[in-house]
């Protein structure tokens, strides 16, 4: 899992002497970006106390010195979140094992009133699927048996799915940008959850059998996964172009309800056809209802 240190240095390398006004005179540099002494010296602390904190030997830091950090270092509101979170760390114990994940009962209604014409998954904290109807099942994962949701043991990972499932990956015509924003996502959950064997774990995984996921995460890259929009090649309705929007919950923080809208009337015909070809287009169903 990642520290305060890695994450500090690799925004430190983002920001370049010119982006915030600092004179170099033609001198050479060793680093990318900025030295530590010049990071601390605009941050208002001690060049000493800021190696420190990024070599991980400092004990604390106040959230008014992180607040400058994130100044200097142009960190948008999400990437200060992480950097908070990071802070938070030393004083937590090690990995554990995390609750078993279950879809609140107010979710499952939620996607129920959904029915099958729009596409819906709900998604835990790790990515993996908890929940989803006909038709968001068909969208994303026919290759998968509708009712592996069911399984705690089992569920579809949809990081595993992007990085290490071949089908998955031919099918999406995006598939830099969504991964790109699927590892970012990721990397702000560690930060929240910087205990969770389970997500420490997936993250390894991935690091070791994946080198574009190596790749990506190497970059520090942090962001939350709230809208956005996927192109598809789909193996049974060809073309499709859909928006995703996220709906977060209040009972559950860590879940999340992913809502598919077509963007043209050959995507929204599209998703007739899967919704029809789907079985149960007169009887909405989602895989979690009658297990929950």
């Amino acid at each position: 899992m990642e520290s305060l240190g890695t994450f500090l240095k690799s925004r430190r390398d983002r920001v370049t002497p010119a982006e915030i006004g600092l004179l170099t005179y033609g001198t050479s540099r060793r680093v990318p970006g900025l030295r530590r002494e010049e990071l601390a010296q605009l941050a208002g602390v001690s060049a000493g106390y800021y190696t420190r904190l990024e070599q991980g030997q400092a004990e604390t830091a106040s959230e008014q010195v992180l607040d400058a950090l994130a100044r200097v270092l142009r960190l948008d509101q999400v990437e200060t979140v992480h950097l908070h979170n990071l802070a938070r760390q030393s004083v937590r114990p090690g990995l554990g094992e995390p609750p078993r994940e279950e879809p609140h009962p107010r979710v499952l209604t939620l996607l129920k009133s959904l029915g099958e014409t729009t596409p819906a998954v709900v998604l835990g904290r790790r990515g993996d699927v908890l929940a989803w109807n006909r038709t968001g099942h068909a969208l994303v994962a026919e290759h998968i048996p509708f009712e592996a949701p069911r399984d705690p043991e089992g569920r579809p990972s949809i990081p595993r799915m992007f990085f290490l499932d071949p089908h998955t990956r031919d099918m999406y015509r995006n598939w830099p940008d969504l991964a790109t924003v699927h590892v970012a996502y990721l990397r702000l959950t560690a930060g929240r959850y910087p205990t969770d064997a389970r997500l420490a774990g997936l993250i390894g995984e991935l690091l070791m059998s994946s080198p574009d996921f190596g790749t990506m995460w190497a970059t520090g890259d942090v962001s939350d996964c709230t809208t956005g929009t996927m192109h598809l090649q789909h193996p049974t309705v060809g073309a499709v172009s859909v928006d995703y929007q996220v709906w977060l919950q209040p009972d559950s923080p860590d879940h999340r309800v992913e809502i598919y809208t077509p963007n043209d009337a050959t995507s929204a015909d599209a998703l007739r056809v899967l919704n029809q070809q789907s079985g149960r287009g007169d009887e909405p169903e989602s895989t979690a209802v009658r297990a929950g």
